[in-house]
């Protein structure tokens, strides 16, 4: 029978046949809400996979951003002008200090130095003959046989033959000064970029540099602490800004490379400003590494991290557990009674797949890590224990 047919039998009924099909269709859906209601009260709580809170030793760093800046570094500019006699290294190449670089013709230099040479004989004849004369002239003013003012005169040319000389001598030093600078050698052992010239070039001291070299080994990274993380720096240490650089107990300083791998050494504190930048709020400070392997290059960013002296103790769990909201983060907990709560935590680092808790949280507390979706908090779960358990 259709719905319209009865529907229309319905209306055709008198008024006691349509009570009596009213009543029966009430009973009918009172009777189909309650086997409803008795499913649902009926319906297994919601299965979930908890893991435990777990405490492990953690080691805390802090990462901040450094740049590489080679101990030494240097333009070679040529400290006098002529034609580029010889170029004696490669590009590139490794130098050690003291090796020859390039060589400017040293002829007219050469010529230089012999006539000062020349100067500096004429300029002692010159002294001798001041003296003789001077002696003459001496003895004939104790004679009364010349005047005082020949005298006079004769000590005085002495003194300016003596100047010559010392003119003439000091114009040698610079005609070998000169001579020297006409071959250019390595200031310090290093690494020499492009040459910028050729062999026959005019070069001078007006000129672009001829290279320019860099030291790589050892290397320092300049990196910057606020002054929160400076002063527990200090705390941890037990020491000051002064001598935290030379003692035994300065944090070890890692740096991650660009290409994201870990360089196998460590470096060491050798450097700390004396004033916190008031622009940045942050204190610059310099580590020294050995760069054994020429991994670090000078003028490169890195990652630079420093190491706790000590490890402590820390509460971890899963980061599958942790929920954000407007409030913060928060974890659902199952507690004794398998009834879920929400408990907003303060965290820390990431450790791995788990993360740090700093409040909010007890060692062996159960928190749920899958089957988020499925629950609520004041509802009642079944908990099963996940199949992999961090901390393990």
């Amino acid at each position: 029978m259709s719905l319209v047919s009865t529907f229309s039998d319905f209306r055709q009924n008198g008024p006691v046949a349509r009570f009596l099909w009213l009543s029966a269709a009430l009973v009918c859906l009172g009777l189909a809400h309650a086997a409803s209601a008795q499913d649902q009260s009926e319906a297994p709580p919601p299965k979930v996979s908890i893991a435990a809170a777990y405490t492990q030793e953690i080691t805390e760093e802090a990462a901040f951003i450094g740049r590489a800046e080679a101990l030494d570094k240097a333009d070679i500019v040529a400290r006098v002008s002529g034609f580029l006699d010889s170029q004696n290294v490669e590009d590139g190449a490794l130098v050690n200090e003291g090796d020859l670089l390039f060589t400017i013709e040293p002829d007219l230099y050469q010529a230089t130095l012999e006539a000062r040479n020349a100067d500096l004989d004429r300029a002692e004849a010159n002294l001798e003959l001041a003296k003789v004369d001077l002696a003459r002239k001496e003895e004939l003013y104790k004679r009364d046989a010349t005047p005082e003012s020949e005298r006079d005169i004769a000590r005085a040319n002495e003194l300016v033959a003596e100047a010559e000389v010392k003119a003439a001598n000091a114009a040698i030093q610079q005609a070998e000064l000169d001579l020297s600078y006409t071959q250019i050698h390595a200031p310090f052992s290093g690494r020499i970029g492009r040459v910028a010239i050729s062999v026959g070039d005019v070069v001078g001291p007006n000129n672009p540099p001829l290279v320019n070299i860099v030291s790589e080994a050892p290397i320092y990274v300049n990196f910057s602490l606020n002054e929160k993380q400076f002063t527990s720096v200090l705390e941890s240490v037990g020491e000051n800004a002064s001598t935290l650089a030379e003692s035994d107990q300065s944090p070890v300083v890692r740096v991650t490379l660009p290409n994201g791998s870990e360089l196998d050494e460590t470096g060491k504190i050798v450097f700390v400003d004396n004033r916190i930048d008031p622009l940045t709020g942050a204190i610059t400070l310099r580590a020294e590494f050995d760069n054994a392997d020429r991994l670090i290059i000078d003028g490169a960013f890195l990652s630079v991290h420093i190491e706790a002296l000590e490890p402590t103790l820390e509460v971890l769990i899963p980061q599958a557990a942790l929920q954000r909201d407007q409030r913060g983060e928060f974890v659902l907990v199952v507690n004794d009674k398998q009834m879920v709560e929400q408990r907003y935590i303060t965290t820390g680092d990431t450790v791995e797949s788990a993360i740090i808790v700093k409040e909010g949280l007890r060692e062996g507390e159960s928190v749920i890590v899958e089957g988020l979706q499925r629950v609520r908090p004041g509802v009642a779960v079944d908990a099963v224990v996940a199949s992999e358990q961090p901390g393990e």
